[in-house]
């Protein structure tokens, strides 16, 4: 009876805050759901009628959909490739023993805490500038053509500037892994002969692979919802060249005014991400049971 008591008593002490995050999910969607059925302009709120799945319909036979759809995969991808196999390299780096390494690491993570806008803002006028930019600068100082990165390769920009923000993140993730791996298991294997590669390739990177699927997972979920650096940066252009599944729902309720479309889009982008999700956290489930 005592233990009864104690769960009953420790349910009702639980009971607001999961009923108050209940709420906090459920209420958006909820009106997200409503919305997406609405003709709903921005330049017209009075007239908001039922239009059912057409929003919908709208939304994933648009031109711009496939592109935008695209574009989201490549950003994934392309970022994951960059943070995982350069966190990879920087997290042996600073697994070394050398002066100076503490204020080094924490040099290393800084870009992961400045704001999504700022670096944007950084890399596209201080770095990606064709005139006065850095890499503009440098490419003019060895005699080659500077890049108008923002025009010439945007999709590709934006994954550079995301990149360099998250890359900071996965290295301490992967430098937390490293760091658990016992030397015992490096010593015996040069003993046995093994070299620097061979230790990598079968007890060093092994060893990491559960760090490496959380590092994927918890990135994929965040870059699938990339928005700031493309506002910044390249407004979606030119054309949709650099428009991703975000950018598309905030074109369609801003600058068009489609309230029903951008919501239909915004439940579209929650299906996606939930399926990638539970795709990742089944991999990621397989690889903690192996």
């Amino acid at each position: 009876m005592a233990t009864m008591h104690t769960k009953s008593a420790a349910r009702a002490m639980m009971a607001p805050a999961v009923i108050a995050l209940l709420i906090w999910m459920a209420v958006p969607l909820a009106m997200t759901l409503y919305y997406s059925t609405l003709g709903y302009s921005l330049y017209n709120p009075i007239s908001t009628p039922f239009v059912g799945f057409e929003n919908y319909s709208y939304f994933l036979s648009d031109p711009t959909f496939v592109a935008a759809l695209t574009n989201t995969l490549i950003l994934v991808v392309g970022v994951l490739c960059i943070t995982v196999g350069g966190g990879i390299l920087v997290a042996l780096l600073l697994d070394q023993d050398f002066y100076g390494v503490n204020i080094v690491r924490l040099l290393v993570i800084a870009p992961f805490f400045v704001m999504p806008t700022v670096a944007a803002l950084v890399w596209k006028n201080m770095m990606m500038n064709p005139v006065y930019g850095v890499i503009g600068q440098f490419l003019s100082s060895i005699g080659l053509q500077p890049i108008d990165w923002m025009t010439d390769a945007p999709l590709l920009s934006i994954i550079i500037i995301v990149a360099w923000q998250w890359l900071p993140f996965a290295t301490l993730i992967l430098l937390t892994a490293l760091q658990s791996l016992s030397e015992d298991q490096k010593e015996a294997a040069e003993m046995d002969g093994a070299g620097a590669l061979s230790i990598f390739w079968y007890i060093t990177l092994p060893h990491m692979s559960r760090a490496i699927t959380v590092v994927i997972l918890i990135q994929t979920i965040f870059l699938l919802s990339i928005f700031a650096e493309i506002l910044v940066t390249t407004n979606g252009g030119p054309g949709s060249q650099s428009t991703n599944i975000t950018y598309l729902v905030y074109q369609q309720a801003i600058s068009f005014g489609d309230v029903g479309a951008a919501s239909a889009g915004g439940i579209v982008a929650v299906i996606l991400a939930n399926i990638v999700a539970i795709f990742l956290v089944r991999l990621i489930g397989k690889n903690l049971d192996a």
